[in-house]
């Protein structure tokens, strides 16, 4: 059995306030040995600096970061640009992806498709770089349907991607099926299941509205008879949250992409509980 990859997703802080109470995140979650801390990147690059900034302070620390790379709104010359910035950091992992439009933008850049980006970032760095992409388990929201959302991630996995991950999801049977049907069509990368804590029923009702990630009915009328209670709330999120990834470990998936939120706490019990 190979071993599993552990992975905590962090986005790149506003203020300075934001990135000491980001390190002291870091810090805590470096103690599980992690292979790598991925790091955001906003719609058509607006947050850019800040996001190489947060990677080089995680490769100072001595831990490995792996930025996001968005492509939409993007020209050929500024993805050079980035790529060339980020050897010269001494990075070697990237996560791939189409990402959104800017608010207000309606030029979609040199770069429609994620597969696009990582047939760009091979065809520029060779091997350089170990390449994650995207995978949804539960259909990406723009797309047609389930055959083209699954087409789509093909095209990515056989434009040179290493690993996929997940977008967040609470239902198990939902990844299993479509790593079963990504195999049955001849993808052999391992694809991690992204995990969200739940520690705040409004903002992940919000998150999952926008990024298409199913709160199942059982799901969310429990969360919503806790109103204020935050405590309970969370305690409740926690069970549910350690059972996901109990069942997903156990049913063979290759480790766990937690979006920590920037928060060290939800990850780590449930990391201590899972015993790992």
């Amino acid at each position: 059995m190979t071993e599993r990859t552990f992975s905590f997703e962090f986005f790149p802080p506003k203020t300075v306030e934001g990135m000491d109470k980001l390190r002291a995140t870091r810090e805590q979650l470096a103690q599980l040995h992690p292979k790598f801390f991925s790091v955001t990147f906003g719609a058509g690059g607006s947050t850019r600096d800040r996001t190489l900034e947060t990677v080089r302070d995680i490769q100072a620390s001595g831990s490995d970061a792996a930025p996001h790379l968005s492509c939409i709104g993007s020209t050929e010359e500024s993805i050079r640009e980035i790529l060339a910035e980020y050897k010269s950091q001494g990075i070697r992992h990237l996560v791939a992806l189409r990402g959104d439009l800017p608010s207000g933008s309606m030029d979609a850049g040199e770069f429609n498709y994620a597969n696009e980006l990582v047939a760009f970032i091979r065809k520029e760095t060779g091997d350089w770089f170990e390449i994650e992409v995207a995978a949804y388990p539960e259909v990406h929201p723009q797309a047609r349907s389930y055959a083209v959302d699954l087409a789509n991630f093909k095209r990515k996995v056989d434009a040179g991607a290493n690993a996929a991950i997940t977008q967040y999801f609470f239902n198990a049977d939902a990844y299993f099926r479509f790593v079963d049907e990504a195999r049955a069509m001849g993808v052999t990368i391992p694809i991690v299941p992204g995990i969200m804590p739940i520690g705040n029923y409004v903002q992940l009702a919000r998150f999952s509205d926008a990024c298409g990630a199913e709160i199942p009915r059982w799901l969310r009328k429990k969360l919503e008879t806790y109103g204020d209670d935050m405590a309970s709330l969370r305690a409740f999120g926690l069970d549910v949250i350690t059972d996901l990834c109990d069942r997903l470990l156990a049913g063979g998936a290759p480790g766990l992409h937690f979006y920590t939120m920037n928060q060290a706490g939800p990850t780590t019990t449930i990391w201590q509980r899972l015993g790992l």
